[in-house]
């Protein structure tokens, strides 16, 4: 009998293993900018990626709020302690926290309301870096992508060392930051939703910026694509 029972706890254990890995997601993060960027993930931590380096990120099936950005200009000691221009996380290589405004970001969660991953690309925290977030695996095909030159086009009082701000960031109201859950948008989030149309460029910008690919699906993020 108790080895009947191991035997069962064995199989119950190896069935949940094969249904985790088989909901779990890939994220092949990619640096095509022609420097050095420190990429960032929560959950994920953090690594240098030099021009044409990647990084192979698994991702447990059930995460949410999650997001993927690069953080430039960045200088971090032995023991991985430094700062970053743009993105910075607390002054640490590996992230446990969100980076510093501005930011472009890949927000995804995995495996929510009917099985469906639901990922996005946000200007709600600026614009730091050009990136592609697009599905890899067959079954999904539409990836969406922020290119633009929103960093030389940036209107001046948005401006920031490395990038470009959200208004919410610079100005704090609720007009920009839609505190109050009752916002629209304004000129300045046109400016970037005119430049980059899948992003989103307010916190309420939701139906023309979220996207949606059955769970098990992998994912490539591109800086500079």
């Amino acid at each position: 009998m108790a080895r009947s029972c191991a035997i069962c706890i064995s199989s119950v254990l190896l069935l949940y293993v094969f249904l985790t890995s088989a909901n779990a997601a890939t994220f092949d993060i990619r640096n095509n900018c022609p420097y050095t960027v420190w990429a960032a993930a929560v959950p994920g931590g953090g690594r240098q990626l030099d021009r044409g380096q990647s990084w192979s990120l698994n991702v447990s099936p059930g995460t949410k709020q999650a997001r993927i950005w690069a953080r430039t200009n960045c200088q971090f000691d032995g023991a991985g302690k430094g700062k970053c221009q743009t993105g910075d996380c607390g002054g640490v290589l590996e992230c446990k926290s969100f980076g510093q405004p501005p930011n472009t970001l890949a927000e995804y969660a995995l495996n929510q309301f009917g099985g469906k991953d639901f990922f996005d690309i946000s200007l709600v925290d600026g614009f730091n870096v050009p990136m592609d977030f697009s599905p890899t695996s067959s079954g999904c095909t539409r990836g969406i992508k922020c290119t633009a030159d929103i960093n030389g086009q940036c209107p001046t009082q948005l401006k920031a060392p490395g990038g470009c701000n959200n208004p919410c960031t610079v100005f704090k109201t609720d007009q920009y930051c839609c505190n109050s859950g009752s916002c629209g948008p304004t000129n300045f989030s046109k400016f970037f939703k005119d430049r980059c149309p899948d992003a989103y460029s307010y916190p309420k910008d939701d139906q023309t910026s979220t996207f949606t690919c059955p769970g098990g699906t992998n994912y490539r993020v591109v800086f500079c694509p």
